[in-house]
C-alpha cells in the first residue's frame, strides 16, 4: 500500500511503501492515464469513430477503444471513446483539442474524468489503495515570520530545534534531522521552504544536500500559488511541492491536517483514495467529491469535467416554496435558567439516508405521481440513490468513533495517544458530513443537484416542527431551535407531575422522524444575545453554564471570534464567570473596570492584545486607511509578503492615526498600546455578556464613568 506516489518526466511512476525499516519504491513503468469523450445528448447520433482515428496519430496517444460507461447516474451504458495517454500531464491538453481537432460544434461533445489530481488518478484507474500499511514517521520544518521571504534563511526550526547560522549550519541540521528521522512526512510551516532549502545549497561549501529519497530528483512544483473567494471570504494557497518519496504538509495550506491531526487524515485516505499528501491541501468539498467518484467508478459511471448538470422545471410557486433554509425559532433574549438542549444526530446527511435524497434519484420520471418531499412536491426513486451509499459507511463510523470516545473517557486510566487518534478521525468525518448538505447545492459540484438541496431543507423543516409540537405537549417550552439544535426549559404553565420525561420524549421523536434526538446537555442557564442594532434576538450568540461542570458553551460572541485578542477573550470569559457565580451586572462591571484600569496602568502584557485578521485584497485595491491597511504598508516595509486570503497579526499603538504608525505587527519590539483603543473592545465584549439582561454599551459607559468619579472624589477626599 504506497503512501505517496510519484510521477518522473521519462513516465516511470514510483510507488513508496512505508515499512518499519524506512519507505520502498517500487518503480511502475506501464502506467497510462486514460480519459473519455462521448456525446453530450443520449439521443444524438454523432460518430466518434473518426475522432478516434485522429486520435490514433497523435504522438501523445497511446491507445484509444470504445468502451461501455454511463455518462452520468441518470444514464443507460453508452459507447464511449476512452483515450490512454502517454504522461499525467497531457490528459488536459489532449482533451481541450477533442472539438478542435474534427471542429465538432460546442455542445455535440463531452469529456470525462479530466481534472483529477494526478495521484489519485492513478489510485483510481490502478485499483491501489494508498492507505499506508505502517505507521508514517514525520518531520517537522518551520520558519518565524520574518524570514519567509528570506532567500536565505537565518533561522529554522527542525524537529522542534531552533537553528541559526550560516546556511551551512542549517543545512547540516537538516540533513542530519533526515538521517537520524528518515521522514515519510515532511510537515512545513510553509512549503516554500523546500525550494529556500535548495536555494541555499547552491552556495559555496554546502555539498550533496537533498531532502529527496530518489536519486537525481530533488523536487518537483505542482502549482503556484494562488488566491481565491469561496462563499464570499477571500483565501490563499500556498504553492505545492512534491518531494519523491516523502509527503508533504504544509501547515499553511492544509484544512484537515490543521483541524485535526494524522490520524483524521488517514482516515479520509482510506474513504476517498486520495494519499497523504493531496488528502492534506484538500477542500472538504474537494475529498467529498473524490468519495463519490470513488461511489461513481464503482458504478461505472464518468465524471463529468464541468459541472452542466440543469435545474428541473418548474412552477414559479415552488420555486418560492423551495428557496428557503432550515427551520429557525427566533431565540428568547435573556437569560434562561435551567435549559436542556437536544440535538439531532447528523440531521442533514441522516434526512439523506433515511429519505433517500440523491441527484440520481430526485424527481424521477418512475414516480411523478408522487409527491415524497413535504411542501414541495417532489418525488423520490425507490431505487438506492448514490449518495446514501456514499454517506451511510461515515455516518456509522463515526458513530461507532464516537462510541469508543466515550468508553475510552469513563476509563480510569484513559488513553491519551488512544483519544488523540479517535477525535482527529471524528472530526475529519465530522466535517465531510456537515459540508454534504451544502455541497448538493453549490454550482461546481461534480454530481450535485439544488433539488437536493431544497428536498433536504424541507424534511428539515418539518422534522424540527414535528419535534417542537411534541416537546411542548409534554410540558415543555422551546426557547430557541436552529435548524438541527432545539433549547427548552420547563414550562412554568405545566405541573411537574404532568411534564413527560425528556429523554423519554427524545426517544419518541427519534422513532417517529427516524433520526435520533440526542440529549446533548443540561444547562443552569443560558443567555441569548440581541442583535447589535436590534432588541431581536442573534440566531447564533449565546452563552451558557453546563450544569455540574466549570464549562461554559460560548457561541458568536468575542470569545469565540479568531480575530479576537487574548486578553479580551479572558475578560470576557471572567465576566462569564462573574456572572455566573452572582447573577449581578454590577459584578461584571466591576471586573471591566479592573481590566480597563490594568490595560491604562500598561501591566497587559503586549502579546496578549495581538489581533489576528484575514487580509482580504492586495494592499494597492483598499480605499480606506484601515488597521489591516497599516499593517500591510509595514509588512510591504519589511520585505514580508501578505496575500489575499492570508492572515495579518498586529497591536494597535495609536488607533487615531492613519499612517502604518497606527498599529505594530505582532512580531516587532512593541513598547506600548493604544490603552483607549482596547478599552473600547473590552466594552464592546462586556456587552455581549450584559445585552441579555437589557444593557447597552451606552449604560455601560455610564456606570463606568460614574464609578470613575466615585474613585477621583474618594481620592481627593483622602488628599
Amino acid at each position: 500500500m504506497p503512501f505517496t506516489i510519484d510521477f518522473l518526466n521519462d513516465g516511470r511512476v514510483l510507488e513508496w511503501e512505508a515499512t518499519a525499516d524506512g519507505a520502498v519504491a517500487t518503480e511502475r513503468d506501464e502506467y497510462t492515464p486514460r480519459f473519455y469523450v462521448a456525446a453530450r445528448d443520449p439521443a444524438s447520433d454523432l460518430d466518434l469513430t473518426t475522432l478516434q482515428s485522429v486520435y490514433d496519430q497523435h504522438p501523445d496517444v497511446v491507445a484509444t477503444e470504445m468502451d461501455a460507461r454511463r455518462p452520468g447516474f441518470r444514464r443507460d451504458e453508452e459507447t464511449v471513446l476512452a483515450v490512454d495517454v502517454a504522461h499525467i500531464d497531457r490528459v488536459t491538453p489532449l482533451a481541450r483539442q477533442a472539438r478542435q481537432l474534427l471542429d465538432y460544434p460546442v455542445g455535440d461533445l463531452a469529456c470525462f474524468n479530466i481534472d483529477f489530481s494526478r495521484e489519485f488518478r492513478y489510485c483510481l484507474k490502478t485499483g491501489v489503495d494508498p492507505t499506508p500499511a505502517s505507521e508514517l514517521s514525520t518531520l517537522r520544518l518551520s520558519v518565524p515570520v520574518t524570514e519567509t521571504s528570506n532567500d536565505v534563511y537565518g533561522e529554522l526550526s527542525v524537529a522542534g530545534d531552533t537553528v541559526t547560522g550560516s546556511p551551512t549550519d542549517i543545512l547540516t541540521a537538516v540533513k542530519g534531522a533526515l538521517n537520524a528521522h528518515d521522514p515519510d512526512v515532511l510537515v512545513c510551516s510553509t512549503s516554500e521552504i523546500v525550494p529556500t532549502l535548495y536555494e541555499m545549497a547552491t552556495d559555496p561549501g554546502v555539498d550533496d544536500f537533498s531532502l529527496s529519497r530518489w536519486p537525481d530528483v530533488e523536487y518537483q512544483q505542482l502549482a503556484s500559488r494562488s488566491s481565491y473567494s469561496s462563499y464570499g471570504r477571500v483565501g490563499h494557497s500556498q504553492a505545492r511541492y512534491n518531494v519523491p518519496g516523502r509527503a508533504i504538509i504544509d501547515e499553511s495550506n492544509t484544512f484537515f491536517y490543521g483541524e485535526t491531526n494524522l490520524d483524521g487524515v488517514l482516515d479520509l485516505v482510506s474513504r476517498s483514495k486520495k494519499p497523504v499528501q493531496e488528502l492534506a491541501w484538500a477542500s472538504i468539498g474537494n475529498v467529498l467529491t473524490a468519495i463519490q467518484i470513488c461511489e461513481a467508478h464503482d458504478r461505472g459511471v464518468l465524471v463529468p469535467w464541468n459541472s452542466w448538470r440543469h435545474e428541473f422545471f418548474k412552477p414559479m410557486g415552488t420555486l418560492h416554496d423551495a428557496d428557503r433554509g432550515g427551520f429557525i425559532f427566533a431565540p428568547e433574549v435573556g437569560l434562561h435558567e435551567n435549559v436542556h438542549e437536544l440535538d439531532f444526530s447528523s440531521l442533514y446527511p441522516n434526512i439523506i439516508c433515511t429519505r433517500n435524497v440523491s441527484p440520481d434519484v430526485i424527481r424521477c420520471d418512475c414516480h411523478s405521481d408522487r409527491e415524497d418531499v413535504p411542501g414541495l412536491g417532489y418525488s423520490i426513486c425507490d431505487d438506492r440513490g448514490y449518495l446514501v451509499d456514499v454517506l451511510q459507511p461515515i455516518i456509522e463510523a463515526r458513530d461507532e468513533i464516537k462510541a469508543a470516545i466515550r468508553r475510552e473517557k469513563e476509563r480510569d486510566d484513559p488513553d491519551e495517544d488512544r483519544l488523540a487518534e479517535l477525535e482527529g478521525r471524528s472530526g475529519a468525518l465530522k466535517w465531510i458530513l456537515v459540508a454534504c448538505f451544502g455541497y448538493q447545492g453549490f454550482s461546481n459540484a461534480k454530481f450535485g443537484r439544488i433539488e437536493c438541496h431544497e428536498a433536504i431543507n424541507a424534511f428539515a423543516r418539518e422534522i424540527l416542527l414535528t419535534a417542537k409540537q411534541r416537546l411542548e405537549a409534554g410540558g415543555w417550552r422551546v426557547v430557541h431551535g436552529i435548524v438541527d439544535s432545539i433549547w427548552v426549559t420547563p414550562d412554568p404553565d405545566v405541573d411537574d407531575d404532568d411534564r413527560e420525561d425528556l429523554e423519554t420524549l427524545a426517544t419518541e421523536i427519534t422513532e417517529r422522524v427516524e433520526i435520533r434526538l440526542e440529549y446533548e446537555a443540561h444547562y443552569d442557564w443560558v443567555a441569548f444575545v440581541p442583535q447589535r442594532e436590534s432588541d431581536a434576538g442573534a440566531l447564533t450568540k449565546y452563552f451558557g453554564k453546563v450544569a455540574g461542570d466549570d464549562e461554559f458553551k460560548i457561541r458568536g460572541i468575542e470569545a469565540r471570534q479568531r480575530s479576537t485578542p487574548p486578553f479580551i477573550e479572558d475578560v470576557q470569559r471572567d465576566c462569564l464567570e462573574r456572572l455566573d457565580a452572582t447573577r449581578s451586572p454590577e459584578a461584571v462591571l466591576d471586573c471591566l473596570q479592573d481590566a480597563i484600569s490594568r490595560l491604562h496602568a500598561g501591566t497587559v502584557p503586549v502579546k496578549q492584545l495581538v489581533e489576528r485578521n484575514r487580509v482580504s485584497k492586495p494592499l494597492e485595491r483598499y480605499t480606506q486607511n484601515t488597521q489591516n491597511v497599516a499593517a500591510l504598508k509595514r509588512a510591504r516595509d519589511q520585505d514580508l509578503a501578505i496575500h489575499p486570503g492570508q492572515d495579518i497579526e498586529y497591536v494597535v499603538v495609536d488607533d487615531e492615526k492613519s499612517s502604518r504608525a497606527r498599529v505594530a505587527l505582532a512580531h516587532e519590539e512593541i513598547e506600548s498600546y493604544d490603552a483607549s483603543y482596547y478599552e473600547t473592545q473590552l466594552v464592546r465584549a462586556v456587552e455581549s455578556v450584559l445585552a441579555p439582561l437589557g444593557w447597552d454599551r451606552t449604560e455601560i459607559r455610564h456606570e463606568i464613568a460614574e464609578t470613575r468619579e466615585t474613585d477621583l472624589a474618594a481620592f481627593t477626599e483622602i488628599e
